[in-house]
């Protein structure tokens, strides 16, 4: 059987079937805004970007000591594009996996999905709770507290950032307007 393009839904579908925590499913949202962003902004396949942005964290809830093996193993059951399938395994390089990031999509996904939780953990502690009000500066900010979304891992961050040759403002930003593109569907 040979492999077929997915489409949002079939990707979301998935993300609903192996996940049930809303901000397992919200994060998913936000990283898949994140990288819509940024392929518009460079001229990428905004859709495949999407869904790659999807789908990165399929197994985390159920499979948390399998991360990322057990989403390729799906992703094949589903006969999904090789190109999808290696772009979600990378976004664990060394943490759980050896494969690193390569492609353009790659590099972004294992920057952005970081830097998402944080920016989305930065809007939440604003009084407003939102992310229309939220500044690069605050999240500056916050990012040089260590013990603020400890579980961030900032390295990851600016290797990702390294490898896209990006500066910390202006990847910020990207993320900030993402969200802000989908703040309604994802309780920011």
């Amino acid at each position: 059987m040979s492999e077929k393009i997915p489409t949002r839904q079939e990707a979301l579908e998935l993300v609903l079937q192996y996940n049930e925590t809303a901000s397992l499913i919200n994060h998913a949202k936000a990283v898949e805004a994140a990288m819509r962003y940024i392929a518009r902004k460079t001229g990428e396949d905004e859709e495949a970007w999407g869904i790659v942005g999807l789908i990165h964290d399929l197994d985390y809830e159920k499979f948390p000591e399998q991360h990322c093996q057990k989403t390729e193993s799906i992703l094949r059951e589903n006969n999904w594009p090789e190109e999808y399938i290696r772009a979600a395994l990378s976004h664990g390089w060394g943490i759980c996996t050896e494969l690193e990031p390569q492609t353009l999509l790659e590099k972004t996904l294992y920057t952005v999905d970081e830097l998402s939780g944080f920016v989305s953990a930065c809007a939440l502690v604003r009084p407003s709770k939102s992310v229309a009000d939220l500044e690069v500066k605050s999240v500056k900010k916050k990012w040089k507290q260590k013990s603020f979304a400890a579980g961030v891992d900032r390295d990851v961050v600016a290797k990702g950032m390294a490898m896209l040759d990006v500066e910390f403002d202006e990847i910020t930003a990207d993320v900030i307007n993402a969200l802000r593109e989908v703040s309604d569907d994802i309780g920011l």
